[in-house]
């Protein structure tokens, strides 16, 4: 019996290779069941086999039943069917970040697009204290509270056939670094301005990061519904801080209390606002432009007004172009209001239409001291990820923390087998996720392009690589020196350890910058702005129990530094032992009290080099000494 046995599986085995074995599932072989051309009594033995039988048994019928057809024909390009499907896949994603100045409506629109793809039912709204119900990017029990971002959060949904991974970035300047982390790991983004104030200045610093990485930005104009200015000043506004021409999409008529809705220039129509932040898309009535008559009867002389001074403005631009627009010397401009879910639906055709799927990526390996560069595509086979965000306490009942993966390319499978390229240590989370913000799903499969998360107790940095085994290294994530330094005081001391670990962890995460210093003493908090520490204070309370006092000290700056002789080195840290300290990667760093101090002890050591910024996990130290 056992013989008969072992001579029915050798007869079972596929005569095809196993990647193309495991597509014959579901409504596959149920049409194979049915087929005239096997016997009943086959039929019969077939299904009563078991899965692994089942998809053994079908392989070998594989001529018997063509394969299903490819949704792009184009895509056969005589390549491996692998690498076929992941081009198809990372085609489908769009990955980009919403920037912006405080207040000028940025986590409002995130609500609307969640709300318009089908991934929330009810949006949430940015308020203090009051509010029934919080965006959902505002997670954190101080964004509810005071109504801003404090930290950026992640957001998957599907739209049009496509998966689409949102991030929402806070728009305080205090937390600009938290921001330009996430921009390393978006294709494009789309840039919410306020009508009425124009581009300010965190939005500047935001669109150089953008210039810097020549990424695609695409521009909404928000509050339309409120007295703004002029349309046209606003475009030449746009143009000059960008330093590329804007191309309008759509145009408004009206403003504030006379708004009367937007004409679509791709549709040659113009759609009729009504306030009311519960109508959707398809609530709002469209009028075609060649039905003038009716438009100039109903809108009166701000149609004219709009007409004409869109005409001017299509004549002052150039024609679109997608490649321009790819390489960000364009910008696409869309006008609405987001409260009101008026023009955000154009906003999300155009991330679909218009926005790049994934692009290629630059891996540069430092070998024997010499950089090796690698260009990785997303359609790769071998899984590749940056971590680019790590996020202390998603989930306050388990002290968590989730490290925010980009996958650059290849796919994510359960249970595969992981590498930190840093460390070189085997990786295999038991737990990978997607996010809606704060709420989690697992993860069946990704691939480039995706959001993927996974719990870490240590071992995983901000700025790690992490692949299938390839040596690879993307670099590229910023960490600048603080410009303001805080000392951290314990009011219990019993709770010392709870300190230590709530420091590390938000060191990590890039929450603030912990510097030890070497000749003992308490923790320096370094940070960009007032409002960092206020927020750590909050989160060591409320996440570790701990409550402390942070007090002034006589450090206004730091620098990392470097030698390329460890005798030089070492003679630097014995001329100012006092001044030395390691950050939460270990890099060691020199405190200044003032610019001077920089000056004056780099004309004692010349050969010390004095590092402004960084890269994160301490892996490379980078930009002009100063």
């Amino acid at each position: 019996m056992n013989q008969g046995a072992k001579r029915s599986k050798k007869s079972l085995r596929p005569s095809t290779p196993a990647p193309l074995a495991t597509l014959w599932r579901g409504q596959r072989f149920a049409a194979l069941l049915k087929s005239p051309a096997i016997s009943r009594r086959k039929q019969l033995r077939l299904a009563g086999t078991g899965n692994r039988g089942l998809r053994f048994r079908a392989a070998r019928h594989l001529p018997a039943l063509p394969p299903a057809p490819l949704k792009r024909p184009d895509d056969l390009t005589g390549k491996p069917f692998f690498f076929v499907t992941y081009a198809q896949e990372t085609r489908r994603r769009r990955t980009f970040a919403i920037i912006s100045h405080p207040d000028a409506g940025k986590t409002t629109l995130t609500e609307k697009l969640l709300l318009f793809s089908g991934a929330i039912q009810i949006a949430g709204s940015v308020k203090a204290r009051k509010a029934s119900r919080h965006a959902t990017s505002d997670w954190m029990e101080i964004e509810k509270q005071r109504g801003i971002s404090v930290a950026s959060s992640v957001m998957q949904m599907a739209y049009r056939d496509h998966v689409i991974n949102l991030l929402d970035t806070p728009g305080h300047k205090d937390f600009s670094e938290d921001t330009y982390r996430v921009l390393t790991a978006v294709d494009s983004a789309l840039m919410v301005i306020d009508a009425a104030n124009g581009v300010e200045a965190q939005t500047r610093r935001l669109i150089e990061v953008c210039r810097q990485r020549d990424t695609p930005i695409i521009t909404f104009v928000n509050k339309m519904d409120r007295e703004v200015r002029e349309p046209l000043d606003l475009l030449d506004e746009v143009e000059r801080e960008l330093g590329m021409p804007c191309v309008p999409m759509t145009w408004p008529v009206g403003q504030g209390k006379s708004f009367g809705g937007i004409i679509n220039l791709r549709t040659q129509a113009m759609t009729v606002f009504e306030a009311g932040s519960e109508r959707r898309p398809q609530d709002f009535e469209t009028i075609p432009l060649s039905e003038s008559a009716a438009l100039r009867a109903r809108f009166g002389s701000a149609f004219d007004d709009a007409l004409e001074s869109m005409e001017l403005a299509v004549g002052a631009s150039p024609a679109w172009s997608h490649e321009a627009f790819l390489a960000g010397r364009q910008t696409p401009v869309f006008f609405g209001s987001g409260v009101n879910n008026f023009g955000v639906m154009e906003v999300l055709d155009a991330l679909v239409d218009l926005a790049p799927p994934p692009r290629p990526r630059v891996s540069t390996l430092i070998v024997n001291r010499q950089p090796q560069e690698k260009t990785v595509h997303p359609e790769d086979a071998g899984f590749a990820g940056v971590v680019f965000k790590v996020q202390a306490n998603m989930d306050a009942n388990h002290r968590d923390r989730i490290a925010f993966v980009r996958v650059a390319s290849g796919k994510y499978t359960p249970g595969m087998k992981m590498k930190v390229q840093r460390t070189a240590k085997e990786l295999r989370p038991t737990s990978v996720v997607t996010f809606m913000s704060q709420r989690r799903e697992a993860v069946q499969e990704a691939y480039a392009g995706d959001i993927i998360g996974f719990t870490t107790h240590g071992g995983v940095q901000l700025g790690d690589t992490i692949t299938d085994g390839a040596s690879l290294q993307f670099t590229g994530l910023p960490f600048f020196a603080p410009e303001m330094f805080m000392t951290v005081v314990l009011k219990n001391p019993l709770r010392a350890k709870q300190l230590q670990q709530g420091l590390v962890q938000l060191g990590e995460e890039g929450a603030i910058q912990v510097f030890k210093p070497d000749a003992g003493g308490n923790m320096l908090l370094g940070a960009i702005g007032q409002l960092q520490f206020e927020v750590v204070q909050h989160r060591l309370k409320t996440e570790y129990d701990c409550d402390v006092r942070l007090e002034g000290c006589q450090y206004t700056g730091a620098r990392w530094i470097t030698a390329d002789d460890p005798a030089d080195l070492r003679a630097f840290t014995d001329a100012y032992p006092m001044r030395m300290a390691h950050d939460a990667a270990d890099t060691l760093a020199y405190l200044c009290t003032s610019p001077y101090d920089v000056r004056l002890a780099q004309e004692r050591f010349p050969k010390i080099q004095f590092h402004p910024l960084r890269e994160h996990a301490g892996l490379a130290l980078q930009g002009s000494p100063s």
